[in-house]
């Protein structure tokens, strides 16, 4: 890997204190306040970080890291607080005043522009010019391409991000933030679409900006990237501060009582209940150039793993069992009786519904609220008489969900934008439990989701599994395949390469199928 010292350099470092008292810290937050609507999102919070360490903040969702790090990056204005950066006060009113004082951050939801160029969403503000006040286009790419050869990145910086796998844009975000060569880079969950190899390289990446002195912020939810790349860790909870660690001096479960109060005493809360005859039956299920003769059953009362690395097809075989994208080939017979699923409508007709991966894009309607989103695919099916819906009764039922998913919200009012990503996530899954599906498909169902929330969803999808709900489960987290699934599918390139059962499997067994 090339030299990162000043790519694209365009930040303006705060001078130090006109006063010439030195600051241990880079970055430092005291006091700060921030409420919306109903909700106090932070209370008299805190964080101090130091030049040249990774800093991990952890929390449940809801916790207020995000916001807090808004604030910092400065898509946020504090209601009280203050902030100092190199012993400065400063005090942020956008995004771009964040940049030029050397804050750069990289956000959960990825913000890049599907129909421009790699090139294009790197440098867009700060295109070459030539002579005649054109953007230079051969010079964005050789300075895009210098970028990539500096962080070992291999993508066409010509190619438009639509056509980028989720890994790939991830990839392209963290480059761009690098681009600004800022003193303070922000990373809110960097890792949830990457592979462990992916995961491996942004390590190296990080570790060459802290030793440059760079202030590494870094959000979280897997504990174990906290123990591989963190100096120090800080703790929030319900929107306040808990407190800072050194990484070496805490353990996992010290963190988890930080963070959530309380013990976890079981993540993985698998028990063992009947498993009744075959609800799903897939048979040489092929989708032309994408994957070919997946064939599995799932029984009532199962919970179906699947496993493989990202490429492998397993979202695709969902999509198209859902209808999203309809199989070119094969069979689907659900109790026994063959059906054509060709829309997502007739997938919910047979009763399967589907959780996507991807809660921004495929996922919520972040513009409405939490009930018209909670709502959505029940609607019109189980509460109209005499043609009109009985709106009551529909909106009690989804507040009992919401409820029993611990979703929080100030109302059922509240617009999902303004939720946590994990929140976010719950109010998914409430959509699609309230059409009492008799096959559950869940793809990524804990992604972006912290350890206490993760336990509630896991406690959730057994109980499912005990009513004799069907349920396939994607995950890339192998702990949790291994931990909830009675049977693993692993899949590799478009292919099923094995099925392993539950007293058969390990990470090794698996890897071995996923990398055949």
């Amino acid at each position: 890997m090339g030299s990162i010292d000043n790519i694209g350099a365009v930040a303006s470092p705060a001078p130090a204190d006109p006063q010439g008292a030195k600051s241990e810290y880079l970055l430092e937050v005291a006091g700060v306040r921030k409420a919306f609507p109903g909700v106090v999102a932070l209370d008299n919070v805190c964080l101090r970080i130091r030049p040249g360490t990774v800093h991990a903040l952890m929390g449940e969702n809801g916790a207020g890291k995000s916001t807090l790090m808004k604030i910092v990056a400065g898509v946020y204005v504090p209601d009280q607080g203050t902030m100092h950066l190199h012993g400065r006060e400063m005090r942020l009113t956008s995004p771009l005043d964040a940049l030029q004082n050397g804050i750069a951050m990289i956000h959960q939801e990825l913000n890049l522009m599907p129909f421009m160029t790699v090139a294009e969403n790197i440098w867009i503000r700060r295109e070459p010019h030539n002579s005649l006040g054109l953007i230079d286009h051969g010079e964005l790419r050789r300075k895009t391409q210098e970028l990539f050869d500096a962080l070992n990145i291999d993508i066409d910086p010509e190619i438009e991000i639509q056509h980028l796998s989720i890994s790939n844009r991830q990839m392209v975000e963290i480059a761009k933030a690098v681009s600004y060569n800022s003193d303070v880079l922000i990373m809110d969950e960097p890792t949830s679409a990457l592979t462990e190899h992916e995961v491996g390289h942004l390590f190296t990446i990080i570790r060459q900006l802290r030793d440059q002195g760079k202030g590494i912020i870094y959000i979280t939810h897997k504990m174990n990237e906290l123990f591989e790349i963190a100096d120090e860790v800080s703790v929030f909870r319900d929107g306040r501060y808990i407190g800072t660690e050194r990484a070496a001096d805490v353990t996992r479960d010290d963190i988890i009582r930080m963070m959530v109060g309380r013990e976890i005493t079981q993540m993985f809360p698998k028990e063992e209940v009947p498993i009744g005859d075959i609800r799903l039956s897939v048979r040489n299920l092929t989708l032309d150039g994408v994957f070919k003769d997946v064939s599995f059953d799932v029984r009532a009362g199962e919970i179906l793993g699947f496993a493989g690395l990202i490429g492998s097809g397993r979202s695709n075989v969902a999509e198209a069992l859902f209808g999203v994208t309809p199989a070119t080939s094969g069979t689907i017979e659900i109790n026994g009786k063959k059906v054509d699923i060709d829309s997502p409508s007739k997938a919910i007709a047979q009763g399967i519904s589907f959780l996507t991966e991807d809660r921004k894009e495929s996922g919520c309607f972040l513009i409405l609220d939490v009930l018209e989103n909670m709502q959505m695919a029940v609607v019109g099916q189980k509460f109209v008489r005499g043609g009109f819906v009985e709106q009551k009764k529909l909106t009690e039922e989804c507040k009992e969900m919401s409820a029993k998913l611990s979703v929080k919200t100030p109302t059922m009012y509240e617009r999902v934008e303004n939720l946590s990503g994990g929140n976010q996530q719950k109010v998914l899954i409430g959509r699609w439990l309230l059409t009492n599906p008799s096959i559950l498909i869940l793809d990524e169902p804990t992604r972006g989701i912290d350890v206490g929330a993760k336990a509630e969803i896991h406690k959730l999808i057994t109980r499912l599994a005990g009513r004799g709900v069907a349920v396939i489960m994607i995950s890339s987290e192998l702990p949790e395949v291994l931990g909830m699934s009675d049977r693993i599918l692993v899949m590799h390139e478009g292919r099923v390469t094995g099925i392993l059962n539950r007293a058969e499997a390990d990470q090794v067994k698996i890897m071995e199928l996923a990398a055949k």
